[in-house]
């Protein structure tokens, strides 16, 4: 069984519809209609609040199913972050990573073009923390000095 089988069982058994859901957790209907699809699959605390939201538990909606673990360690100053842990840490797909990136949407990073198709890709790990909300272990021997620039007057 998949989280998007366990996820849709559990809204019929409740009679929700994705508006219905979209309301009660607070998560858009477009992030719902992906983990109906089976697209994508969200992090541990958002499968908390869905649980939560439909009075299950969460061994309900993620039985059988692999879980993108928020036990990461934390993100350290000056540390490469590519698509793929981005995309884990994010809960979304690489592509879409990647698509957030090109179109210059994403808040934490750009994607350069560097030929035909090609693309170079740069993720802060600063932004990235701070738009998950992940406290980042800045201290210390990982710091840099692009995370500790001062803003000037």
């Amino acid at each position: 069984m998949s989280f998007a089988h366990n996820l849709r069982g559990v809204m019929q058994e409740k009679n929700l519809s994705q508006t219905d859901l979209s309301i009660l957790t607070g998560i858009g209907k477009p992030s719902l209609s992906q983990y109906l699809s089976g697209k994508n699959t969200p992090h541990r605390k958002r499968i908390a609040n869905l649980a939560s939201a439909l009075d299950v538990s969460i061994d309900r909606l993620t039985a059988n199913v692999p879980v993108a673990s928020t036990e990461l360690p934390p993100i350290a100053c000056g540390q490469r972050i590519t698509i793929n842990e981005a995309a884990q840490r994010l809960g979304k797909s690489p592509q879409f990573v990647r698509v957030a990136l090109q179109n210059g949407v994403a808040p934490f990073g750009f994607a350069t073009k560097v030929s035909g198709d090609h693309y170079d890709y740069h993720i802060s790990p600063k932004l990235l923390g701070e738009y998950i909300g992940e406290k980042a272990d800045f201290s210390g021997e990982n710091t840099c000095a692009t995370c500790h620039r001062r803003a000037l007057p």
